[in-house]
C-alpha cells in the first residue's frame, strides 16, 4: 500500500462515531454548565473543522483551569467526603494547591461500578499469563470483596494513613487488589516488578521505608519459571521498617516463616471502608529510571491522580463500561498505574503477566484477540518488532473487537504508523501518546474526534498547557523545541520523597525555566495542532548549531532489515570538535560491511540531512536499556566522555551491565 501524503490522514473517525464520543458529550455538558465553547450537535464537516473545535475546547481547558477542573469533578461525579474550598488556590509551579479542604478516596471511585447489582457479576478484571489459554475473570463483586477483606487485614496489622506499602509483584489481579486496599486505608502504595534485582528494589523501597511488603515467590516469563524466594529474603533483611510480609504464591511455594498468605488476608467478607483523605494526600510513589543515581521517588496525590485519570481514560481514550482495556506493562512502569484507571470509568481491565514475544513475536496480539480487548496499548518498540518479524495480526487473528490501539514508551516512527494501518486494521484509531512517570499521564495523545496523520500525535491533552519553546524560551510552531508545560496539572508531583525543601524537585523540572515545567523532550507543535516527539532533549544532538532528535535517526536506521536496534550519541570533544557515532545491533545473519554502512549513510542523508550522517557506524552485540526497556543515551554519552561506569550510571537501573562496559572501554581508548 502506498504511503499517503503528509496532508492526507491515515484515518479519520466516521462522523457518527465522533459525535458519539464521551469527549463530545463532555463538551456539550461543560458548555451548558461551565462556559466551555459550544459543541454543535452536527458532526464536523471536515478535518479542519474538527481540529478547530478541539483546539477551542483545549484552549478553554488551559486558560480557565478553575472552570475546567471543576467541570471534571462534576461530570465524573467525584465523591468528596468534605467539599473543597476552591479549585486552584495557588497556581504556582512548583507548589500549586488544588482543591484545598477537600477529602476523598481513590479506591472508592475505582470500585463504585460494582456497587450497582446490575454490574456486580460482570468482569472487573480479566487475567492471562503464558500458561493459560483463556482469560480468568474477577467480577466487580469479588474485586470489592477482596479489597474490603485486605483493607480490613491491613488495618488489623496497624497500617494507618500515610504508612507505606510496597509490592514486589507482576501484572496480576492480586496487585490491583493490593493497590486498591492500600488506597482504601489511606496508605501509600509503591511497586517494583519482580524482574528487578534486589539492589534495584532496595534503591527504591529503602527511600520510603514500607511497613508492609506484598511479594511473589516467582513469576512466569519467556516460557520459564523465575524463582524469587532468595531476592525476597534479601528484601526482608534489608528493610527493617517491615512488620508484615504477604506471600503471593504464584509458583505454588509455601509462605516463608513469618509471612502471611494471600488467601488468608483476602478471605473475609468485610465491605470496603474508604478512608477520606485530603486531596493532596499521597496515593503512590513512582520512580524515575535512576540511570544516573538513586531513582527519584515521585509522590502523586489521591485527588490529582483521580481527576487526571478520569479525564485521560474517559475523554482521551473514550473508555467506558462496555470496554475491555489491555495495556502491555509491568508494575515497575507507570502504565500499570494507568491501566488501573480503567476501573475508574467502569471498564474491564485486562492484566497480562508474561512476555509479549513468547512463544513468538505475535504473542501479545494473540492476547488482545483472546481477551476481545477493545482498547489495546503497547510500546512503539513492540510495533517495530512486529513489523520486522513480518507479522500480519489483522489477517491471522480476530482483532475485530479492537477499536483503539495506543502506543507509548518512545516515539512511534512513521513506518510504525503505516504498518499498523497496513497489517492490523484500516479502520482503527491509533492513539500514540507521550507523557511521563512524572505526571503518570500524557501531555499529548489521542483525541477520538480527530484524524490521525502519519508520524504525528493527535493533539495536546485537555488541561495540559503544552508548548514548544525555542532557545530564547519563546513558543513557536513547526519547529523543534523544548516541551514545556506552562500551567499546573493536578497529577504533577506533590514533591519527591525525602526532599523536604523541594530542591531536587525544582532542579528536575523548573531549573531551566523558573515557574515553567521543562520535561526534557524535543517536540514540534505543528500549525494544524498535531505534535511530533523527537526524543530526549537531555541527550541532544547538536551539529553546527542545528539540534536534532535521536528518534528521527532511529526511525530511518531501524527501517533497514539488517538493523535490529541502534543508538546515536553526540559528543563534544575537548579541542572543539564533535563526534557522532552510531552504534548498531545487527539482525541475525547480517554483517556490517562497507555496503551496509553505505546504505545507512545514504538513507540518513537523503531522508533527513547530511548533518544526520554519523561519523562512524559501530556494531555492538547489544545496547543497554532501563529496567522498563528504554534505551539509555545519557549514561553512554558520559562513558564515552571518560566518566567511570560507577559514576556514569546506577548499575541497578540497567538491564545488562556488560553492554555498558563496552562503552566504558571505548571511552578509555578514546582518551588514550
Amino acid at each position: 500500500m502506498s504511503t499517503p501524503s503528509q496532508d492526507q490522514p491515515l484515518w479519520r473517525p466516521a462522523p457518527d462515531r465522533a459525535a458519539a464520543t464521551r469527549l463530545v458529550a463532555f463538551q456539550a455538558w461543560a458548555a451548558e454548565h461551565h462556559g466551555a465553547p459550544a459543541a454543535p450537535l452536527a458532526p464536523a464537516a471536515d478535518d479542519e473543522q474538527a481540529a478547530a473545535r478541539y483546539a477551542a475546547l483545549h484552549a478553554w481547558s488551559t486558560e480557565d483551569l478553575d472552570r475546567f477542573w471543576q467541570a471534571v469533578t462534576e461530570y465524573f461525579d467525584i465523591r468528596f467526603g468534605t467539599p473543597p474550598e476552591a479549585v486552584l488556590a495557588d497556581p504556582a509551579m512548583p507548589g500549586a494547591r488544588w482543591f484545598p479542604g477537600a477529602r476523598l478516596n481513590y479506591a472508592e471511585h475505582a470500585l463504585r461500578h460494582g456497587e450497582d447489582p446490575a454490574h456486580a457479576a460482570e468482569p472487573a478484571v480479566l487475567h492471562l499469563d503464558e500458561t493459560t489459554a483463556e482469560p480468568v475473570a474477577t467480577s466487580w463483586a469479588e474485586l470489592r470483596r477482596q479489597v474490603g477483606a485486605l483493607a480490613a487485614a491491613l488495618r488489623a496489622r496497624g497500617v494507618r494513613p500515610g504508612d507505606r506499602v510496597g509490592a514486589y509483584l507482576p501484572n496480576i489481579p492480586q496487585a490491583a487488589v493490593a493497590l486498591l486496599a492500600t488506597a482504601a486505608v489511606g496508605a501509600v502504595w509503591t511497586s517494583c516488578a519482580p524482574d528487578f534485582g534486589a539492589r534495584s528494589v532496595l534503591d527504591r523501597l529503602q527511600q520510603i521505608e514500607p511497613v508492609v511488603l506484598f511479594a511473589v515467590d516467582g513469576y512466569h516469563y519467556g516460557g520459564k519459571d523465575h524463582d524469587r524466594t532468595e531476592v525476597v529474603c534479601e528484601l526482608r533483611a534489608a528493610l527493617p521498617s517491615l512488620h508484615t510480609v504477604v506471600h503471593v504464591p504464584l509458583l505454588g511455594g509455601a509462605a516463608p516463616e513469618g509471612a502471611l498468605d494471600w488467601a488468608g488476608v483476602t478471605a473475609g467478607d468485610a465491605e470496603p471502608v474508604f478512608e477520606q483523605v485530603p486531596f493532596e494526600h499521597p496515593l503512590w510513589v513512582l520512580y524515575s529510571s535512576g540511570t544516573t543515581g538513586l531513582p527519584k521517588a515521585i509522590v502523586q496525590s489521591q485527588g490529582g491522580i483521580l481527576l487526571e485519570h478520569h479525564k485521560q481514560a474517559s475523554l482521551h481514550l473514550d473508555l467506558g463500561p462496555e470496554d475491555r482495556f489491555l495495556w502491555y506493562t509491568s508494575t515497575g512502569w507507570m502504565m500499570w498505574n494507568f491501566l488501573i484507571a480503567g476501573l475508574l470509568v467502569g471498564s474491564t481491565i485486562v492484566t497480562y503477566d508474561g512476555s509479549p514475544g513468547h512463544p513468538d513475536t505475535g504473542a501479545f496480539w494473540s492476547v488482545a484477540a483472546r481477551t476481545r480487548a477493545t482498547v489495546v496499548g503497547t510500546s512503539a518498540a513492540y510495533v517495530i518488532a512486529s513489523r520486522k518479524a513480518g507479522l500480519h495480526p489483522g489477517r491471522d487473528l480476530d482483532l475485530s473487537a479492537m477499536r483503539c490501539l495506543g502506543t507509548t514508551g518512545s516515539p512511534l516512527p512513521p513506518d510504525g504508523f503505516q504498518w499498523i494501518y497496513d497489517e492490523v486494521e484500516r479502520d482503527l484509531w491509533l492513539a500514540s501518546v507521550s507523557g511521563g512517570t512524572d505526571v503518570c499521564s500524557c501531555f499529548v495523545g489521542g483525541v477520538p474526534t480527530l484524524p490521525v496523520y502519519l508520524g504525528e500525535i493527535q493533539a495536546p491533552c485537555l488541561g495540559a498547557a503544552v508548548e514548544s519553546w525555542d532557545v530564547q524560551g519563546k513558543p513557536h510552531t513547526d519547529e523543534v523545541g523544548e516541551l514545556v508545560v506552562t500551567k499546573p496539572l493536578p497529577s504533577m508531583p506533590t514533591g519527591f520523597w525525602n526532599d523536604p525543601d523541594g530542591t531536587r524537585y525544582r532542579d528536575s523540572y523548573f531549573e531551566t525555566y523558573p515557574g515553567t515545567w521543562r520535561h526534557g523532550d524535543w517536540i514540534t507543535v505543528t500549525s494544524r495542532g498535531t505534535v511530533v516527539i523527537h526524543g530526549r532533549s537531555d541527550s541532544t544532538l547538536n551539529r553546527q548549531g542545528v539540534r536534532m532528535g535521536s528518534a528521527d535517526i532511529y526511525e530511518v536506521v531501524e527501517r533497514l532489515p539488517e538493523i535490529a536496534e541502534s543508538l546515536v550519541i553526540g559528543l563534544e570533544e575537548p579541542e572543539g570538535g564533535y563526534w557522532m557515532p552510531l552504534f548498531v545491533v545487527l539482525a541475525p545473519g547480517a554483517v556490517l560491511d562497507d555496503a551496509l554502512i553505505g546504505r545507512i549513510r545514504t538513507s540518513l542523508r537523503t531522508e533527513l540531512s547530511p548533518r544526520h550522517v554519523p561519523d562512524e557506524v559501530i556494531a555492538v552485540t547489544g545496547l543497554p536499556h532501563t529496567l522498563t526497556g528504554k534505551r539509555i543515551e545519557v549514561p553512554v554519552k558520559r562513558l564515552l566522555s571518560g566518566t567511570p561506569l560507577a559514576q556514569a550510571v546506577n548499575p541497578g537501573s540497567v538491564d545488562n551491565l556488560d553492554h555498558l562496559r563496552f562503552f566504558e572501554q571505548l571511552g578509555r581508548e578514546r582518551r588514550a
